[in-house]
């Protein structure tokens, strides 16, 4: 038995389908190599092409109730906040961004009382007054006042939660500055 093949000079018709496809897979990379897209984890807006330096000075305590450790405590947390977030330069004067203030209270309060009419928590609160002044945009200066709170059971002194308390109060303050200063929310 003798097999025939059977020759024909049509070309063979592929599905429109094969075709679409890569044509559209080229088409939609062509398109994202062309976009940009920039996210900040950080949160930071600033423009590096007119930004490069930040000035941020000391914050003096002008509370008259005093915790010592608790100026250098914000003040290097505030630093570091910018140096860990930014690509901002810290200089010691002249800086594109300045930020100054003061820590202008540090105060407990009773938060709540027991059912037996005694102080069942009480917060401790810190408020920092600060100016910012943006030289590549003065639009964006401003003066402001920052709070945080941290309550504790009365039940335990403030010697020994004071640390941890103000810690997370500095925490929070730190982050209200940047958002406030850089991050623009």
């Amino acid at each position: 038995m003798v097999w025939k093949a059977k020759i024909t000079n049509k070309p063979e018709r592929r599905p429109f389908h094969h075709l679409f496809f890569p044509l559209i897979s080229i088409v939609i990379l062509t398109v994202m190599a062309a976009c940009s897209i920039s996210y900040k984890l950080n949160g930071a807006s600033i423009d590096y092409a007119k930004t490069k330096t930040i000035q941020i000075d000391e914050f003096p305590i002008r509370s008259t109730y005093v915790w010592g450790p608790m100026g250098p405590m914000f003040n290097n947390a505030l630093k570091d906040e910018f140096a860990n977030h930014t690509h901002l330069q810290q200089v010691k004067k002249n800086g594109d961004m300045v930020i100054t203030g003061e820590i202008t209270n540090y105060s407990q309060r009773n938060k709540s009382v027991s059912s037996e009419g005694y102080s069942a928590q009480t917060e401790l609160s810190i408020t920092v007054n600060v100016r910012f002044t943006n030289n590549a945009n003065h639009s964006q200066d401003f003066e402001k006042q920052f709070t945080a709170t941290q309550t504790y059971d009365t039940t335990k002194s403030l010697n020994s939660v004071q640390q941890q308390l103000v810690e997370e109060i500095t925490k929070d303050l730190v982050n209200q500055i940047f958002n406030a200063t850089v991050a623009n929310w």
